[in-house]
């Protein structure tokens, strides 16, 4: 959205310095920042003061900074974090009414990318990108919502007890959708209770106008009806909005009825996996608690695609077919795309899978289930340095390509590992071996 940096400095109590610029949305990254743009400088691994001057080389309308002024119009800031943040709530509050927040140990990317193709049908929609979901990636989902946006959906994820209070405190959703509370982050939260405490601060946080989406195929995500006053709307198996008639094609592109308070539509998804089903459950519930019509419901989900490296099916030039859920990896998420490698036509399956990161005690113990699972549906599972699967281990990505052999029209592959493996580039290097 377009913003004048005068009226940025009074919304972050900073110092404007320089002339009155118009900014058109933000980037904290000097490398890919678009013109127009404002550079937030981010002082982590390295101090992103030293990139102002490339971002302002790159087309940036102006800058915040804590410190020196190398020229341009800067907004001088204590801390140029808790600025970005205090710009997303400004954002915020010249946005319509409907934002919706999507959280969940699993699936929550999926349904934000859903979710924002069926809004999309009957209004301007801005999302996330990718998985921008923590305390820097909201608020810039917000500054970045084009002027005319009717709808934003915001993808919320936290790494703790309180972490998502402080993205709502931000994003001020209307309505929030929770999709599983799973072992995911194990390390940092502790519990699956702490998991469930976390998660629900989402739907704590909406106002009693407002309307919680909730899986009720999860127990612990079905109980957060309780903490809150707005109404709940549940899907999924035993819920309000439900697939029946499910049918999964060659290409792993499910066919279902969605049956709904709001009446039934014929579903084909455009997406791959039996477990996107419930995900457009999810997507569906809110769109339709949106005023969307069931028609567009249907056709937002038979176009709608997921973030890069998600459940991409594609043919080698060899003739195998490589099935890329690279992106991440839990166990919950390992265990549907093994079970979508079992449906594809294949003599030869194979799962080349890195490590499921940050499972903490239960590390050791959830690899070899999903070891034990691969060895029952007859696959053969190549792990690359992740021993505890109990498959044949690799040290790294060339050893795994050696090891796996020629492929050919007989192979279906699976490449899948949490975001530390980089498995991606053994997708792509498949795709034309």
């Amino acid at each position: 959205m377009e913003l004048r940096t005068s009226d940025l400095a009074t919304a972050l109590r900073g110092r404007l310095d320089g002339p009155d610029a118009t900014v058109d949305g933000a980037s904290h990254d000097s490398r890919a920042i678009a013109a127009g743009q404002l550079f937030i400088p981010i002082v982590a691994g390295r101090d992103g003061h030293e990139f102002i001057e490339a971002a302002l080389a790159s087309g940036a309308a102006a800058y915040l900074t804590t410190g020196p002024v190398p020229g341009g119009t800067a907004i001088v800031v204590s801390d140029t974090i808790a600025a970005l943040q205090a710009a997303g709530r400004h954002a915020r509050s010249l946005l319509p009414d409907l934002v919706v927040g999507v959280t969940g140990s699993v699936g929550k990317t999926s349904v934000k990318d859903l979710l924002a193709a069926v809004l999309a049908t009957t209004m301007t929609t801005a999302a996330s990108e990718r998985s921008f979901n923590n305390e820097l990636g909201v608020p810039l989902t917000l500054l970045n919502a084009p002027d005319g946006t009717e709808a934003v959906v915001v993808e919320m994820g936290a790494r703790g007890v309180g972490h998502i209070a402080e993205l709502c405190a931000i994003a001020a959703p209307t309505i929030g959708i929770v999709t599983r509370v799973a072992a995911v982050h194990a390390e940092a939260f502790g519990s699956l209770e702490d998991v469930a405490r976390a998660k629900g601060e989402l739907i704590e946080a909406l106002p009693a106008s407002g309307t919680a989406i909730l899986n009720a195929a999860d127990p612990a995500v079905a109980a957060m009806a309780g903490r809150t006053a707005a109404r709940a709307v549940t899907y999924g198996r035993g819920g309000e909005v439900r697939a029946d008639e499910v049918v999964l094609a060659e290409d792993l592109r499910a066919r279902f009825v969605l049956r709904s308070p709001w009446g039934d539509v014929e579903v084909t998804m455009a997406v791959r996996g039996l477990h996107q089903v419930e995900n457009a459950l999810a997507a569906a519930s809110a769109a339709l608690a949106c005023g969307v019509d069931l028609v567009d419901v249907s056709a937002g989900l038979a176009g709608a695609a997921l973030s890069p490296w998600r459940m991409e099916l594609a043919t080698s030039s060899s003739g195998a077919r490589i099935l890329n859920d690279a992106y991440n990896a839990n166990p919950t998420s390992m265990a549907a795309a093994l079970d979508a490698l079992a449906a594809l036509p294949a003599t030869r399956r194979t799962a080349i899978v890195g490590v499921m990161a940050e499972l903490g005690q239960r590390e050791a113990a959830d690899h070899a289930v999903i070891g034990e699972q691969a060895r029952g549906l007859g696959i053969r599972l190549i792990a690359v340095a992740a021993p505890a699967y109990g498959g044949e281990d690799t040290a790294s990505v060339d050893e795994a390509l050696a090891l796996l052999g020629e492929i050919d029209e007989r192979d279906a592959i699976l490449i899948k590992g949490s975001r530390v493996a980089g498995l991606e580039v053994l997708a792509a290097t498949l795709l034309h071996r």
